[in-house]
Formats: C-alpha cells, structure tokens, sequence
C-alpha cells in the first residue's frame, strides 16, 4: 500500500482548466485524499513535503510515443518521468509490439524509430510469449510499469500478422479470412481496452531486417476497402484513429479528414502528426489549420492534429535521419547502410552526386527539411576545424559547393560526424498561434525514437516555460492555468484515459514543478549512456523543474531524482478507453 503524503504549501492546478488555489494535497491509499486550504487538513501519520512556492499539478500525458521497446528493456520510462510525465501512449504510427512475431516487430520498429535493433530484436525474442491483444495485456498487467500506459493497436502489426511480413509490404489484398483476422482482432484490442488503430501512409518509414529491407510499413499498402470496415469498427466503438498522412503527395489528409466527418453518422476521432510551422514549407501550417476546419465545422467531425509545443530541432549522426528518405537520392544512400562500400561507390558516382543535388535543390518539392546547408551546425567531427561551424560556412572556407563539401564530408567521416538543425516552430509568435489552437493536441513527442535525433521528453516543461515568461513580458499566451489543462485534463479528455485530472477519489498521478526552475537549462540537451548496461547513448534533456512525480501514491521521483522503486516495483497501470 502507497504511503500517507500531504503536499503542503502548493500553488495547485487541478488541469480542468481552473485558477489555481493555495491548498494541500493529501495522497491516501493511493489516491488524492483530499485538497484543503493550507493547514487545514490533519494527517498527523502522513509524510509531508513542502511545496512552498511550487507548483502541484496532475502527471502530464505524453500520447504520442514509441516506448514499446523501452517498456519492456526499462519499464520506469525514468527520461520521461523526471520531467513529470505520468501517462504515456505507445502503439503509435502502426507499429505495436502485440500480434506479430518477434522479429517482425523489430524489423518494423527499429529503421522507423531509430532505435538499434541489435538491441530490439533480442528482448523481443526474450521476453514475447504472446501474440494476440489479450496476451500483451496479460502481460503488462503484471509489469513493473513505471508511469500509466495506455495502447493503440497498430495495423502494420495486424497486417504482417494477417499476410505474413513478405507479403504485406505489398500491394497485395488480405484475403477474406485474413481480413476477418484484422477485423476480429482489433475488437479484441477494444475488448482489452486499447484506446485504438493506428497507422501509417506516409512511405518514408521503412523497414529493418534482411527479409523485407527498405520496403515502406505493411499499413502503407492497405487500400480503402482493408482500412474501411476497420475504421467502421472505431466509429461504432467511439475509438481512435491515429495515423499520418503521406507527406510527400500531401493529398490523402483530406480523405483523412472528411473520413473523420459526422454527417448522419457517428463522427470518427481521429488524430494525426503533425501541426507544425516548417521552414521548408511555411504554408504547411495553414494547410494544416484549413484541414481541421473542414474536419470539424464542414464534415463535423472530431479531428486533433498533435503538435509538439517547442521548436523542432534534430540531430544527425552522418546520414542517420528518416528526412533523408524524402527523396530518391536521399533513400538509396540510407538503403546502403547494410553496405558502407555500396554508399562509398555511390557518394563517389558523378552522376549519382549530380541527381542528389538536383533532388536537394529541387523548389517545388513538398518536403520537411528545409535543405538549406547554411542553417546547420557541426556539433563533433574528427576534423575539429569544423566543429561550430555550418557545412555552408566550411564551403566557403574551401572555395567549394556547399552540397559537395556535405557529400565529401559524409563520405570521409559517415556517423562520426554529428550536426544540428531545426526544422521547424522556430517563430515564437507562430508556436504561440500552435499552442493556442483548439484543433491541436499539444502533445507529440516521439519518446522512445529516434533515441540520438531527438529529444522532446520535457515538452510539457517547454510549454509551461514559453507560457510563464510571456506572461512576465506582459505579451501572453495563456493563463498558467490552461497551458496545465492542455497538458493534463484536455489530453486525458480527448484520449478517454482516466488520468490528468487533481481531485479526491482520483488516483494520485502528479507532478510537483519549481516554477524558478523553467529556465534556459531545460532547453538544453546532452547524450547520455543508455541504462542497462547498453553501449549506446541517447540523446536526452539536460535540465527539469519537476521536484516530486507520485504514479499511484507512490513516489516514483524524490527531490528531483528517481527513487530506487521506479522501475522495479508497479507504480503505473493499463489505461483503458473510457469511452
């Protein structure tokens, strides 16, 4: 049983949305107790911490992640958890870790989410004596979950199962008993209490492995009549439909939406990645805002882009980034990652070098990076001489192209050199318009991938940073208030989940934040040693203003540092649909 807490002295935020009050929060049985005014509650047996000044919230939601790995090697998610995170959603982007055997699973996880396979593969096949729904929630109902989870039911999963993994990266049809299999499993996904389908039609995310390499995820090939009678399912069911759409074409996001549509029938829920203001293409962003219009007002239906609420920078290891598969050139030298010397011949090629500067410099491209090599930095490189420096910078230096010097460079040095840029919601006034927007979800954070690319495990701390210092410069963008309900209530709202609300006779999911602590420390990132014993580092966030994290009553993270329970002893629980 979860020890007796009172939280004395807090400034505390229920995440509906209301104003704060002065009060003290008494955790019982692992649950919120009580909430009264400073000095009124009597707990005499119960442990107290001082809260004076900070701020008492509920655990933040994360509802877009990729820890199917991560729960399984690490279940204490302790990166996400000292920034306050208490719920967590993995299944994402089609991929779950649920029906299919264990090397299909890895082979469709690990190039998607850049997350080494050598470590994936073995865990997997250590530890998944289950393949259907009910198997995966029989055994994480016996985990040592750190934070909650909640599931989606991925459909390249359910379709590799179906067809087998060869055959479903193709655009063959399920036959009918393989779509009855789907059909019948996705249900018992529901009946388990999985939030919903996800998938994938964006052909970027390929596949690991030495059966099926480089071939886009089994949901990409699925055609209307497979993905209908499924998505008829998750109306019917009031469930969730997650996917992305292609982001190279860019026209299916209008069927995605008017399939969200409520006219004479029930609406479909439906969320995708992702609202965000890219350099490569500005317009993007009211593309975005007009397509949940049309979802919502026109279609009246219940649409959600998600939307990561701080600038998106990324990280690159040589060639190590999915954004290089957005273009023909791009694609072959990632395909070559299995053959250095295949990569070395092409990077060596005249007319190989010449197509891949016609695909970068191409204009009119839909595209994600922005592909200027001036808007870059060299974070570590053999050649210290460049380090601190932009590819563009280095050219100049050398009286070359810019794309040649990054093609030479590539070339002479592959992963040993690392690079930065930021791809997009670099205008504050523009992440504010985001933040503020009703037809976002703030809440996108890719947990759990692209382990060196990356590192957005603090994003609530990012938007409760932006919120508080335009607040204090007079220029704001929300009550404190609002931004904690966006973060908290709204997402557990939309999700169905029974989290992100403070209040007795809820379970005592929360996070205690020194608000003196949002500064410029939290926007830092550093790499760090994987734990476990793995010899690999991730990428994570240097700095956090989360002083206490409670996952059920029991203390997960202790003046600002993981206990020694997280991980080690269930704290966190399955989260079913409530809808």
């Amino acid at each position: 049983m979860a020890a007796k807490i009172l939280i004395c002295n807090g400034t505390v935020y229920d995440g509906t949305g209301a104003a704060p009050v002065q009060a003290d929060v008494l955790i019982e049985g692992g649950k919120v107790a009580a909430i009264g005014p400073h000095g009124f509650l009597k707990a005499p047996a119960a442990r107290k911490i001082d809260a004076k000044g900070m701020w008492v919230t509920p655990g933040f939601l994360d509802t877009h992640t990729h820890y199917d790995a991560e729960v399984a090697l690490s279940p204490g998610l302790v990166e996400s958890v000292r920034h306050g995170v208490t719920s967590v959603v993995v299944g994402s982007c089609s991929v779950s870790f649920v029906s299919s055997a264990p090397e299909d699973c890895s082979d469709m996880f690990t190039r998607v989410e850049a997350v080494p396979r050598e470590i994936v593969l073995p865990i997997l096949k250590k530890i998944k004596k289950w393949d259907s729904p009910r198997g995966y929630r029989q055994w994480i109902d016996k985990h040592p979950l750190g934070p909650n989870v909640a599931s989606f039911m991925g459909h390249s999963d359910l379709r590799a199962r179906a067809m087998g993994l060869e055959r479903s990266v193709t655009s063959e049809k399920p036959a009918p008993t393989e779509q009855r299999f789907m059909e019948a499993q996705l249900n018992e996904a529901l009946d388990c209490g999985f939030i919903g389908m996800s998938c994938m039609t964006n052909p970027w995310d390929r596949l690991d492995g030495d059966r099926a390499w480089s071939k886009p995820l089994p949901s990409y090939f699925a055609k209307r009549g497979e993905l209908k009678p499924l998505l008829d399912i998750l109306r019917r069911r009031h469930r969730i439909y997650q996917s992305a759409p292609n982001l190279i074409t860019r026209v299916n996001v209008l069927g995605m939406a008017m399939a969200s549509g409520g006219i004479a029938r029930e609406p479909l829920r439906t969320t995708l990645i992702t609202m965000m203001d890219l350099k490569a293409d500005s317009y993007v962003l009211a593309l975005t805002n007009l397509v949940a219009w049309l979802a919502n007002k026109v279609f009246k239906g219940n649409f959600r882009w998600q939307s990561p609420p701080a600038p998106f920078d990324l990280y690159y290891d040589g060639w190590d980034s999915v954004l290089f598969e957005e273009f023909h050139a791009g694609q072959k030298i990632r395909d070559a990652a299995k053959d250095l010397n295949k990569r070395k011949l092409l990077l060596e090629d005249a007319k190989f070098r010449a197509r891949f500067k016609k695909d970068l410099l191409r204009k009119l491209a839909p595209k994600v990076w922005h592909r200027d090599l001036a808007d870059t930095v060299i974070l570590g490189c053999p050649d210290k001489s460049v380090v601190g420096k932009s590819f563009a910078r280095v050219a100049e230096e050398r009286g070359q192209e810019p794309i040649d010097v990054f093609l030479d460079m590539l070339l002479k040095y592959d992963r040993d050199i690392r690079w930065h840029t930021c791809l997009a919601n670099h205008r504050p006034e523009k992440l504010a318009e985001i933040m503020r927007n009703e037809s976002t979800l703030m809440s996108f954070a890719d947990s759990g991938a692209h382990l060196r690319n990356m590192a957005f495990y603090n994003f609530p701390l990012r938007m409760l940073k932006s919120v508080r210092d335009a607040e204090l410069a007079g220029k704001p963008i929300m009550p404190v208030e609002k931004a904690v309900w966006r973060l908290t209530g709204e997402l557990a709202g939309w999700f169905g989940l029974d989290a992100g609300i403070l209040k007795p006779g809820k379970v005592a999911d929360i996070a205690v934040v020194d608000p003196t602590l949002l500064n410029d420390t939290i926007e830092k990132k550093k790499l760090q040693p994987w734990d476990k014993g793995f010899k690999f580092e991730r990428l994570v966030n240097e700095g956090s203003a989360v002083r206490h994290v409670f996952i059920g009553g029991q203390e997960a993270l202790k003046n600002g540092k993981a206990t020694a329970a997280l991980g080690k002893k269930r704290m966190g629980r399955f989260l079913e649909s409530q809808f």
